[in-house]
C-alpha cells in the first residue's frame, strides 16, 4: 500500500469521530438500565472499530474497478438475506426487536443487520448500472434517460419493499436518499428530473390535503396497515405531549439536550434518562454533557466528513468512482441529518444510528466499509499536469 495516495484528512476525521464515540459510550455506561450491566459497550465498539480498520485495509488492496465483477453477486446476497428475514427463515437465528424483524442473531458474533450492508450494496449496484448504461448510450435522448431511470427504480424497489415490511422506516429512507443522490448525478436530463420532482411534490401535497380533510379515516387506515408504526411516530413528533406513548422518547431527548444549555453539565453528569441512548439517541448524551458547544463541534466534524467526501467525488476522474462516492455521500448526509434532526424534534424519530458514534456492529462495519471504498477511489485518482482540477487549484 506504499504507493497508494491515502487521504489522511479523511482518516484523521474518522479517528476523531471514533474517539468521540468511545469516550461517549464510556460516560454513558453507568447511566444505562440494569439490563445492560456488564455490557461494556465501549470495549465492544473499540473491537468493532478494529475490525472496521481491517475491512478498510482489505478494501484498499483491491482496485475498486474490480467491484464490477461481483456487483450482481453482492446484490443477490443482499436481497436473499432480506428475503430470509421476510420469510422468518431460518427461525433459529431470525431476531425481532422493538417490533421489527431486521436481524440475524448468531451465538458468538451477535446480531447482524443485513439492511445496513444493503445500503453499500445498492450504491455499488446503481453505480455499476449507471456506468454501463452511459457507456452504451453516449448520445442522450429522452428514451435512453427514461430507460436509465427505469433501471434505477427496478434495482432500488425490491430492497426498499423488503425493508418497509420489516418494518425499518429508517433504513428505507436511507435507500431512498441514496437513490435520489445517484439519480442527480446519473446524467439524466434536468427537464425529466424537474418533471418527476413536480409529480412527487403534487402527490405529497395531495396526501397532506387528504390528511387534513379526512384525518379520522386516514388514521384508521394507517393503524390497520403495515405503516402503523409510521403514523404513531408521526403523531408523536407533531404533538408528543398529547401522544405520550409515541412521543415519550422525544420528550426525554429534548429535556436532555435542553438541560445541557451552552457548555453542558460535565462529564458523566446525565440526569435525564433517554431510551436507546447508546445507539440511536447518543447525540442527546453528547449535548447533555457538553452542551451546545460540544454538540456543535460534533456537527462540525460531520460537516468536514461530508465535505471531504464531496471533494473526493469531484476530484475523481473516473465516472464509476464518482458515482460510488456520491451514493455514499447520500447515505452519510441523510443519516447524519436524520439522526440529529430527530433528536431535536426537527424530524420524526426513526431507528437510525449516528454514523461512527452510535454503538452497533453492523452499522460500524458498514460505515468503515464505505470509507474504505472512498479511500480506494481517492488513492487511485490520477492527477494530470494540465487537468481541469489542477488548474482550478
Amino acid at each position: 500500500m506504499k504507493n497508494l495516495n491515502i487521504d489522511y484528512t479523511l482518516v484523521f476525521i474518522l479517528i476523531l469521530l471514533g474517539l468521540v464515540s468511545l469516550f461517549t459510550l464510556f460516560t454513558i455506561e453507568p447511566s444505562l438500565p440494569e439490563k445492560y450491566d456488564g455490557s461494556n459497550f465501549m470495549l465492544k465498539q473499540a473491537l468493532w472499530f478494529i475490525a472496521g480498520g481491517i475491512v478498510i485495509t482489505a478494501v484498499m488492496l483491491i482496485d475498486y474497478d474490480r467491484f464490477h465483477q461481483i456487483t450482481w453477486i453482492l446484490y443477490g446476497i443482499g436481497l436473499t438475506s432480506l428475503l430470509m428475514l421476510f420469510a422468518g427463515f431460518p427461525a433459529g437465528i431470525v431476531h425481532e426487536a422493538n417490533g421489527a424483524v431486521s436481524w440475524f442473531k448468531f451465538p458468538v458474533i451477535g446480531t447482524i443487520q443485513p439492511g445496513e450492508f444493503m445500503k453499500v450494496i445498492l450504491v455499488l449496484t446503481l453505480a455499476h448500472v449507471m456506468v454501463r448504461h452511459n457507456t452504451k448510450y453516449i448520445e442522450k435522448t429522452i428514451k435512453s434517460d427514461l430507460g436509465l431511470l427505469a433501471k434505477i427504480i427496478i434495482i432500488s424497489a425490491p430492497p426498499m419493499a423488503l425493508l418497509a415490511v420489516q418494518p425499518d422506516l429508517g433504513g428505507l429512507l436511507v435507500l431512498i436518499a441514496i437513490t435520489g443522490f445517484m439519480i442527480l448525478v446519473s446524467g439524466v436530463q434536468w427537464r425529466i428530473l424537474f418533471s418527476i420532482a413536480f409529480i412527487v411534490i403534487d402527490i405529497v401535497l395531495l396526501a397532506i390535503v387528504l390528511w387534513y380533510l379526512f384525518p379520522g379515516p386516514i388514521a384508521v387506515y394507517l393503524e390497520e396497515s403495515v405503516f402503523d408504526h409510521v403514523s404513531s411516530r408521526f403523531y408523536g413528533w407533531l404533538n408528543p405531549q398529547q401522544n405520550y406513548d409515541a412521543g415519550y422518547q422525544l420528550i426525554l431527548a429534548m429535556m436532555a439536550i435542553g438541560s445541557g444549555q451552552l457548555f453542558g453539565k460535565g462529564i458523566g453528569d446525565m440526569e435525564v434518562y433517554v431510551p436507546e441512548r447508546h445507539t440511536d439517541m447518543i447525540f442527546t448524551a453528547i449535548s447533555e454533557q457538553f452542551g451546545f458547544v460540544g454538540a456543535s463541534l460534533v456537527v462540525m466534524l460531520f460537516f468536514l466528513l461530508v465535505y471531504r467526501l464531496i471533494h473526493i467525488a469531484l476530484l475523481s476522474n473516473d465516472t464509476y468512482g464518482s458515482y460510488l462516492v456520491t451514493g455514499l455521500v447520500g447515505m452519510f448526509a441523510y443519516q447524519i441529518f436524520q439522526n440529529i434532526g430527530m433528536s431535536i424534534q426537527l424530524l420524526p424519530i426513526t431507528g437510525l444510528p449516528l454514523p461512527f458514534i452510535s454503538y452497533g456492529g453492523s452499522s460500524t462495519i458498514t460505515y468503515m466499509l464505505s470509507i474504505g471504498i472512498v479511500l480506494n477511489v481517492h488513492s487511485r485518482t490520477k492527477e494530470y499536469m494540465f487537468s481541469e482540477a489542477r488548474w482550478k487549484e
